[in-house]
């Protein structure tokens, strides 16, 4: 059932699964539950609105999201949203999301089951990032290399997980490199806020093997991708 949600390109496979648990999806007339199977010739309803998986033309979009925009389909007022950028028929969700404040590539398909390979955490798919830190805590050599140490090791967050770089290095001028494989929420900021250090600008520069290049904030493209 989620596979089937997915591939009608209405959310990713565990946006589906939360859909069916709270009772929004319903099969031949009846709630569908986790572990269900739906079939071509079956009448499935997500919010009361009928989806089909036949026929679905997969697309795939690189987005430079800029700041201020948020990764979200929902409309809420004075705040602007990624989909006000891209501008096609097709239903899309987002690929690699990034808060309000960063920057950089996301992806946006109606593939469900290529996004589930892409940000479930098994697959340990690379991110990259560019970080800058607040300049009012100049960092030495000695200080950066703790803290490339500390970041690769693991820091405890807020929810008591632990938030663990799989590469970093240091560029100079409270600059850094990251590479994560993990996709929590607000990760790196929260990760130097722990050791003391304020981010103030996050941007993203690659999602597994697709690169942000040389896209200007606010255009896309659409791109091919490896299955």
């Amino acid at each position: 059932m989620q596979k089937f949600i997915s591939d009608a390109g209405l959310c990713s496979r565990r946006q589906a699964e939360l859909l069916i648990r709270q009772g929004k999806v319903k099969v031949n007339g009846h709630a569908a539950e986790l572990g269900m199977r739906a079939d071509a010739g079956d009448i499935v309803l997500v919010n009361g609105k009928k989806i089909s998986s036949r026929g679905l033309d997969h697309i795939y979009i690189a987005l430079h999201k800029p700041a201020g925009y948020t990764c979200t389909s929902r409309e809420f007022k004075n705040e602007q949203n990624v989909f006000s950028l891209v501008k096609v028929k097709e239903r899309l969700f987002v690929v690699g999301r990034l808060d309000k404040d960063s920057t950089g590539l996301v992806i946006l398909t109606n593939d469900g089951q290529w996004a589930q390979r892409v940000t479930h955490p098994k697959y340990r798919h690379e991110k990259e990032y560019i970080v800058r830190l607040a300049t009012d805590k100049k960092i030495s050599v000695n200080q950066a290399c703790t803290l490339v140490d500390i970041l690769q090791k693991g820091v405890h967050l807020a929810d008591n997980s632990v938030g663990r770089a799989q590469a970093v290095k240091y560029l100079g001028d409270g600059v850094f490199n990251m590479i994560l494989t993990q996709g929590k929420k607000r990760q790196i900021r929260e990760m130097f806020a722990s050791l003391g250090y304020k981010v103030v600008s996050l941007l993203r520069t690659r999602i597994g093997d697709v690169l942000l290049n040389d896209l200007a904030e606010g255009q896309w493209q659409y791109i091919s991708v490896k299955k």
